[in-house]
Parts: structure tokens; C-alpha cells; sequence
């Protein structure tokens, strides 16, 4: 190699040595408000006719959060019920339901007791009205408001876990309101749910010789015995062990869901350190009823039916779910299989979800013309 050469491949090194300083200097983040800014960049809508809004907004007589996203308003709206009960899936949308904006405006909604609208509320006053009925008027209310506000005769309402049991409620209250009702981690027959999973989990602690999680699942047999209400430590107990063998989150020994709370926009650092505050608030008045919810004796729905069922789920057993899905009547009815998921399809497999919403939902609103045509799939290829 001549000198020369030899002197440019050095000052070319010493040129990449000094950019690669530079940069190393000013990655970011360094702390959560820098991360969450990054993110909140990342997912900013900015197509002219999106609509990003998060408020207040007064539903049966308090202030409830609202989160507004998509990338056209002519699109069809997408109502999210999370589950729990006071579990909100709005600080986990960045991650699970960001696709999804650009073919629905994405609606999650922190329920009463829930997220955000725990933390602006007296939980003293809240309190009495922390019944399965009122969330199901709650939710009859905001769809009221959305179709009003979107100028849209129908809204797709995507349910799951507690939400589902309050989701097919109001299904079977307002099917003309409805494209489609859409179940995920679709509870039916609670007690035998919880039976099957504690079946499971106890098995797998047996197959995996863990001597405590065995004893403590044992010290709480039998467990969901028929007409007799589940103690909400028994609980506890059980759902700690079907956790750590997979049955919430598939291939997992732990949730991943305050990973994703952590580098939420939408929530304050406050906020995010708080958001679970109102899941033991809602499970003390919930938990126990909800699981002895038995509603396998519907068995007609009068709008279109999708089930989207995480193959491991043992937390509401997705099994029992399709034995129902196979026996109801809906106008029309879909089943989907998540593989790798157990109960938390939407940050487990974020990816098919937005594969089967486009496949297997948009297409009903858009025969209703309830579509933004340039967004279409027809037009893109």
C-alpha cells in the first residue's frame, strides 16, 4: 500500500472515529421523558384528515379518559373495551394498537375505576356506582357520543377479558349500532373457565416439580366449585401461578404489560406509576362476581360475530370460548387462532392482529361504505 493511500484510509478512520463520538454523545434517551417524547414523535399522526386527541369527556355523571387516533376520520371507528377489571390498554397502544390507525380510528377508553379516570376521580363517590350494569351504560353512552361525533351509523366495538362481558352486552343491547362485535380473551362460562385453568396451572407446577407453587394451588382446592363464589385470595393464588406457566402471556414466566406502560405519551410520569392503582380498586368490587358470569346461555347475536382467541390462554380459557363461538348464531361469525398467545393477543401478537382487523373486519364497514377509499387494500394494488 503507497503512503498516500495509507494516509487517507487513517484521517478516513479518524473522521468515522470523531462522527461515531459525536453520536455516541447525543443518543438519547437518558431518562423516561426523553424516551416518551421519542415515542410520541414516532406514532404523531400527521396525515391531513387524522384526527390524535386525548380528553375528558362526561360519561354517567363523571369525567372519563378518552383516547382518539387515527390516520383518516372517514375510516371506521374502533371502540376498545379493556379488561381487568381496571386493567386500560391506553397506555399500551403505542405498542399494540398503532398499526391499526391507519385503517380505523382507534377509540381506548379508561373505564370508571380505571387508569386515568380513576386517578381524576373520588374514589369515595365512584364507589357505589362500580357495577356491571353501569359500565354497560357507559359504554352505550360513548358509542352514542362517537357515532354522533364521526357522523357514523355503526362503530366496530373490540372487547376483551372483562371487557368481553360488558362488550357482549352491549352487543346484545345495541346490535344495530354495531359492524361487528369482536371478542378477545371472550369470557363465557367463568366458573368453568377458572376450572380448566386451574386445572392447567396446577398440572404444570406438577410436571415441572415446583413444590411451592403445587402446595399453594393445592391449599385452595377445590377451586371454582360449582355454586359457590371464588374467594378473591384464592384467586390471587391461582392467577399468580397460571402467570408464571404461560397462561397470561404465552412462553413467559411474567407479564410484559408495565414494560410497555413505562414508555406511554399518553401518560405522565405520575400517571404511569399509578396506573395499576385503579385495578385494585376495580378488583375489590368486581373480581369475584365477574368470575361467576355464565352467559353460555346466548346463544343468538344480531350483528356480525369475530372471536380472536389466544391458543395458551388459560386466564379466560379460549377453549371454552370456541365451544360457544361453535353453538351461537350471528349473522355472520368468524373464529382466529393467535398461536403465540395466551390472554394479552394485542402486545403478544400486535402484528396479526392488524392483519385480521383488515382482513377479516374493515371489509364490513367498507360494503357500508364506511371507509376511507385512497386507504383502501382494492385501491392499493
Amino acid at each position: 500500500m503507497s503512503k498516500s493511500a495509507a494516509c487517507i484510509l487513517a484521517v478516513a478512520a479518524f473522521v468515522m472515529t470523531v462522527e461515531q463520538t459525536a453520536v455516541a454523545r447525543a443518543v438519547k434517551p437518558t431518562n423516561r421523558q426523553e424516551a416518551v417524547e421519542i415515542v410520541r414523535e414516532l406514532r404523531r399522526v400527521v396525515t391531513p384528515g387524522g384526527i390524535e386527541r386525548n380528553q375528558t369527556v362526561r360519561i354517567g355523571g363523571i369525567d372519563q379518559f378518552v383516547s382518539m387516533r387515527g390516520a383518516d376520520r372517514r375510516n371506521p371507528v374502533l371502540l376498545i373495551i379493556h379488561g381487568g377489571p381496571g386493567f386500560p390498554t391506553a397506555p399500551m397502544a403505542w405498542w399494540g394498537t398503532r398499526g391499526l390507525e391507519e385503517y380505523f380510528t382507534v377509540v381506548h377508553w379508561d373505564q370508571r375505576g380505571a387508569g386515568k379516570t380513576y386517578l381524576i376521580n373520588d374514589p369515595e363517590v365512584v364507589a357505589p356506582t362500580i357495577k356491571p350494569e353501569r359500565f354497560v351504560d357507559d359504554i352505550e353512552e360513548l358509542v352514542a357520543r362517537l357515532r354522533k361525533e364521526m357522523s357514523k351509523e355503526k362503530v366496530f366495538v373490540l372487547a376483551t377479558s372483562w371487557g368481553s362481558y360488558i362488550g357482549l352486552e352491549f352487543a346484545r343491547r345495541r346490535p344495530e349500532w354495531l359492524h361487528a362485535y369482536i371478542g378477545m380473551g371472550q369470557a363465557v362460562n367463568s366458573p368453568e373457565s377458572e376450572r380448566r385453568g386451574y386445572a392447567f396451572t396446577l398440572a404444570a407446577a406438577r410436571e415441572a416439580g415446583n413444590k411451592e407453587a403445587i402446595a399453594e394451588l393445592e391449599s385452595i382446592a377445590p377451586y371454582a366449585a360449582p355454586g359457590k363464589p371464588i374467594p378473591l385470595e384464592d384467586i390471587v393464588i391461582e392467577r399468580k401461578w397460571s402467570d408464571f406457566f404461560g397462561g397470561v402471556m404465552a412462553y413467559r414466566t411474567r407479564q410484559i404489560d408495565g414494560i410497555a406502560v413505562g414508555l406511554s405519551p399518553d401518560y405522565s410520569d405520575e400517571e404511569a406509576r399509578r396506573v395499576f392503582d385503579g385495578n385494585a380498586f376495580s378488583q375489590g368490587f368486581l373480581l369475584s362476581d365477574v368470575l361467576s358470569v355464565d352467559l353460555s346461555h346466548v346463544m343468538k347475536l344480531d350483528c356480525p360475530l369475530i372471536i380472536l382467541a389466544g391458543r395458551h390462554d388459560r386466564s379466560v380459557n379460549s377453549q371454552v370460548a370456541h365451544e360457544w363461538f361453535e353453538r351461537v348464531q350471528s349473522p355472520l361469525k368468524r373464529f382466529v387462532w393467535f398461536e403465540h398467545s395466551a390472554h394479552e393477543v394485542m402486545v403478544e401478537e400486535p402484528g396479526k392482529l392488524l392483519v385480521t382487523l383488515v382482513t377479516h373486519a374493515r371489509p364490513i364497514a367498507a360494503v357500508a361504505g364506511d371507509v376511507a377509499p385512497e386507504a383502501s387494500l382494492s385501491s392499493e394494488r
